[in-house]
């Protein structure tokens, strides 16, 4: 007795069905992307500028400069600091609460959705750090001055329209960061060894 012949399956397609399954789950699929911190660098200078011409004079009270050590030592304004106090005092500088004369001059500017506002236009915080800073302090650093900012941006949404920042809408959110633009500076990481 001879054995039926059992029907084989054509799978002669079956590399294309997955070839396309596979374009389909690249074309769908959303990929997380690492964000770093956002820095603003100073253009390239052009070849024929001496770097005399480009220096422009920043008055000391707009300046507000945080060196890191070697030993991850904080130097605020001269004064050593420790990083929980960072936040509070980078606040003071953006803000200049008091109209101190030893802080940022505040200037009286219309900005459209907010109308006439008082801030620290010029304001500038230079973070310095030590080639041998270890990047966790580093980051402890920037987080802490880029948490002012949130916070002011934070304070001014509630105190003027009753929400958070994040609850209000895009062109808002936009107005009140002309009025709180981040500016943090960094400057080549030198060797301050121990002593700050």
């Amino acid at each position: 007795m001879a054995k039926k012949k059992v029907p084989e399956i054509n799978a002669s397609s079956m590399a294309d069905i997955s070839f396309l399954l596979l374009i389909f789950f690249l074309v769908t699929t959303s990929m997380a992307v690492d964000k770093g911190l956002s820095r603003r660098l100073p253009q390239p200078l052009p070849p024929d500028m001496k770097l005399e011409d480009t220096e422009t004079k920043i008055k000391d009270r707009d300046i507000f400069v945080v060196k890191i050590n070697s030993m991850n030592q904080l130097l605020v304004e001269g004064k050593e600091m420790n990083v929980r106090e960072l936040r509070e005092a980078a606040k003071e500088f953006i803000e200049n609460p008091a109209n101190d004369e030893n802080l940022p001059v505040k200037t009286q500017e219309e900005i459209e959705g907010l109308g006439l506002v008082e801030y620290t236009k010029d304001h500038v915080i230079s973070v310095q750090n030590d080639v041998d800073t270890q990047y966790q302090a580093y980051l402890e650093v920037q987080n802490e001055l880029v948490a002012a900012y949130n916070e002011l941006r934070n304070d001014y949404a509630m105190t003027r329209f009753g929400k958070s920042y994040q609850e209000l809408d895009e062109d808002t959110q936009k107005a009140i960061q002309k009025m709180y633009p981040q500016k943090i500076s960094e400057a080549e990481p030198k060797n301050y060894g121990g002593n700050k």
